[in-house]
């Protein structure tokens, strides 16, 4: 009767372990598509500053060597602002307006910056777990192996499309980003 009963034990702890392999597989294998096609997506983002939140969208286009090119969609009032961010630098351009966001986390990341963050971890960070939430599957990943890491949860559709990220520092939600229109090109 005790050996049933541990080989039922084992039974389910290795249906266990199947199941999450094949949640990391699911993320390995969209890191593997990221880093080598081009994306083109939506992304409604809201900065949260403790005391304000600032929310604007932008359309967003990466490529598979980890830049990105934006333009800013709404409030309309900041509408056409339009950028570049790759690892290390960036640049805006406009006509006439102003795009002020502070910085985050002791100048790791400025608002705008929040989709290409998204991709690049997603490309190269560190997979710390995945879980299922209703059909969606959840995954944190690290930008870095550092102390003070950015942490992010994305949520992925059923056909591993981001939908959702979360973007943390030292347990501070500090970006969200609803992500529409995900398309590999």
């Amino acid at each position: 009767m005790k050996r049933l009963a541990f080989l039922c034990l084992v039974l389910v702890l290795l249906s266990g372990c199947s199941a999450d392999s094949a949640d990391m597989d699911r993320a390995m294998a969209l890191r593997g598509k990221l880093q080598q096609k081009q994306v083109s997506f939506h992304a409604a983002i809201s900065a949260d500053y403790g005391d304000k939140v600032h929310s604007f969208a932008m359309d967003c286009h990466g490529d598979a060597l980890g830049n990105m090119k934006f333009t800013v969609t709404e409030p309309e009032s900041i509408g056409g602002i339009s950028g570049t961010v790759s690892k290390g630098s960036g640049k805006l351009t406009f006509d006439d307006k102003i795009l002020a966001f502070d910085i985050l986390a002791d100048d790791l990341i400025s608002p705008v910056s929040g989709p290409w963050v998204l991709l690049e971890t997603l490309r190269s960070g560190y997979l710390t777990s995945c879980s299922r939430e209703g059909e969606l599957l959840r995954v944190a990943i690290d930008d870095s192996y550092e102390k003070h890491a950015l942490h992010l949860e994305v949520w992925l559709s059923s056909e591993d499309i981001p939908l959702r990220c979360e973007i943390y520092w030292q347990g501070r939600r500090l970006l969200s980003m609803d992500v529409k229109n995900f398309t590999f090109l």
